[in-house]
């Protein structure tokens, strides 16, 4: 029996894990009146101890763990342990991990939409609704990158890492205090740099969350010109903000709001990019044309800071790193619960886009007066319907 007692705990740890999951997704109101606000508070409170150094602790107790990990190994091996005990005691550990990471955050998942919070209107736009905002965010980003701090050669000469991560949070309180959206009242405590820098990159990996410890964390080695709103994308995780087209809007809404055009220019930047990504992977005849047009339309600033971009992903990414890392992070997605997995990130496209024609494209043109035309049937049955 002592041989199994490992084995057990894990099992009770993941029941309680599954447990809390399947109430949660049968509970989503209940879950998200009181979970995120409760959360929101753990966060904060171990944002504000872990600040205190500018080590990732996480990291440092990943390198312990594995550490531990080993040193039971030879132990084992030296005593002459049963691997078949040892691997169950293994598996409760990390399954007590995952038990607390599903109670202290995991639920968020299950919490309604930020669209919700932010009272957005979501709909699915039509290829004419991709254009018109695509449009718009590269109009926005061609002005913005006039106005960003560049070297002599034009590249973004942007503050040092830790100037950047001090700011990021502004455009968080300017939502918070100044546009009363509640939901993004979490810490702005400044996000840390990921060590091992070289090794995400090589993944693909621009930034982790971790909500054991309150941390969230950034490669350095990004392009400058995504680095503003990848810091926010993390921020908003800690906020408890889970899902990660939520996290996306959130980054592009709190970096458009920031008061320095840096973090302005890193919101439309990005909201463009996804949004032309949407847009030529709809094939159609339509819309392939309209991409190029939107593209030629990019001035020469942003157009260099794309090739950089896309330079430093094909430079840094390892294929199989990337692969492996992506399938681990589409796993953890979906057991989280969210059954996009990492398709999540690109489906930021469709909020991106509401968010423009609610807040950008029907100001514009509420007020826009239509001359009556008697030869138009709509208007003549809609004015004698209202008894004109």
């Amino acid at each position: 029996m002592k041989y199994w007692r490992g084995y057990i705990m894990a099992a009770i740890f993941v029941a309680i894990s599954w447990v809390l999951g399947e109430f949660a997704k049968a509970h989503t109101e209940l879950v998200d009146m009181v979970y995120p606000y409760v959360t929101r508070i753990v966060q904060t409170t171990l944002a504000d101890w872990t600040s205190g150094t500018s080590l990732v602790l996480w990291q440092l107790l990943a390198v312990v763990l594995g550490v531990l990990v080993l040193a039971s190994i030879v132990v084992m091996i030296i005593l002459k342990w049963n691997p078949f005990q040892w691997l169950g005691w293994v598996l409760a550990g990390a399954s007590c991990l995952w038990m607390l990471h599903t109670g202290m955050y995991g639920l968020n998942n299950y919490a309604g939409p930020l669209a919700d919070d932010i009272r957005l209107n979501v709909t699915s736009p039509l290829v004419s609704d991709i254009v018109e905002a695509t449009t718009y965010f590269r109009d926005m980003a061609n002005k913005l990158a006039l106005e960003v701090p560049r070297d002599e050669n034009g590249d973004p000469d942007y503050p040092t890492f830790e100037e950047l991560a001090e700011m990021a949070g502004d455009g968080f309180e300017v939502l918070t205090y100044q546009e009363a959206m509640s939901v993004f009242a979490g810490s702005t405590k400044p996000v840390k740099k990921l060590e091992w820098a070289d090794m995400y990159s090589s993944m693909g990996i621009a930034g982790v969350s971790m909500p054991l410890t309150g941390e969230a964390a950034v490669n350095p080695n990004i392009p400058e010109v995504g680095m503003p709103f990848t810091m926010c994308h993390e921020m908003a995780h800690r906020m408890c903000i889970a899902l990660e087209r939520d996290a996306n809007l959130a980054a592009f809404l709190s970096c458009r709001a920031n008061p320095d055009p840096i973090f302005q220019y890193s919101a439309y930047f990005m909201a463009y990019r996804y949004c032309y990504s949407a847009l030529t992977s709809t094939n159609t005849s339509t819309a392939d044309n309209a991409a190029k047009v939107i593209e030629a339309g990019l001035n020469d600033t942003v157009k260099k800071d794309i090739e950089s971009y896309n330079a430093y992903l094909i430079a840094s990414l390892d294929q199989k790193a990337t692969d492996f890392a992506n399938q681990v992070n589409d796993t953890y997605i979906k057991v989280s619960g969210d059954e996009s997995g990492v398709r999540s990130y690109s489906e930021v496209c469709d909020l991106l886009i509401s968010w423009y024609l609610q807040e950008i494209y029907l100001p514009a043109h509420q007020d826009e007066k239509v001359e009556f035309d008697p030869l138009d049937k709509n208007q003549v049955f809609k004015n004698e319907s209202s008894g004109g």
